[in-house]
């Protein structure tokens, strides 16, 4: 019986030294300091002047679809935007986990889906690679991997962040950044400079 409790004691307390050494990821905060929640609109705006009246939204670049996602203060207006976190049952947005980001309030400009996703993504390869819409909402797996982000603490802020782990398979990590091309869009690409953001309600 001794020996048993001793057991059973080291199983215990093994079990909680586990637990303590793998605790949630942090809850990502709005400009208000209140959660970031599932489901619920936000605009991504600049962390320097998340008041400026810029945000992010999209973009006809050289009038053709897809749109773009590009931060900046264009005449269609920002956007509101919803989170969807891989677990779709998770009511909270927290930090380094698969999330997929859409458009909440498009017009039938172009066909594509209001998912945001990655253009042409081959890491292997130098060519730049565009954050688009078009993607799928859920359906985490190897056919979707264009489609998953992530929001990361970044300095006193956030940035996004591309490191899928919705498939097995390793697919490239990279910061999201701002691409500003010769016309002077700012386009959200991959990128080794993150664009520092934060979450205004909507």
């Amino acid at each position: 019986m001794t020996l048993l409790a001793l057991v059973l004691v080291i199983a215990f307390s093994t079990n909680s030294l586990l637990g303590a050494a793998s605790p949630a990821p942090e809850q990502v905060v709005d400009t208000n300091g209140k959660k970031v929640r599932s489901g619920v609109n936000y605009y991504i705006v600049p962390a320097s002047n998340p008041y400026a009246g810029i945000a992010v939204t999209v973009s006809k670049i050289n009038q053709t679809c897809p749109l773009n996602v590009v931060a900046g203060d264009y005449s269609n207006g920002p956007l509101p935007l919803h989170f969807l976190p891989v677990n779709e049952k998770k009511d909270v947005i927290r930090v380094n986990t698969d999330l997929n980001i859409h458009f909440t309030e498009m017009g039938d400009e172009c066909p594509e889906s209001p998912v945001w996703m990655l253009k042409d993504y081959d890491p292997s390869s130098d060519a730049e690679t565009l954050v688009t819409l078009g993607g799928e909402l859920g359906n985490p797996g190897k056919e979707t991997l264009m489609d998953w982000f992530k929001i990361e603490k970044h300095e006193d802020a956030y940035k996004l962040f591309y490191c899928p782990n919705v498939y097995y398979e390793s697919y490239g990590c990279s910061d999201i950044g701002i691409s500003e091309d010769a016309f002077g869009n700012k386009r959200l690409a991959l990128t080794n400079v993150p664009y520092k953001v934060r979450f205004q309600p909507a």
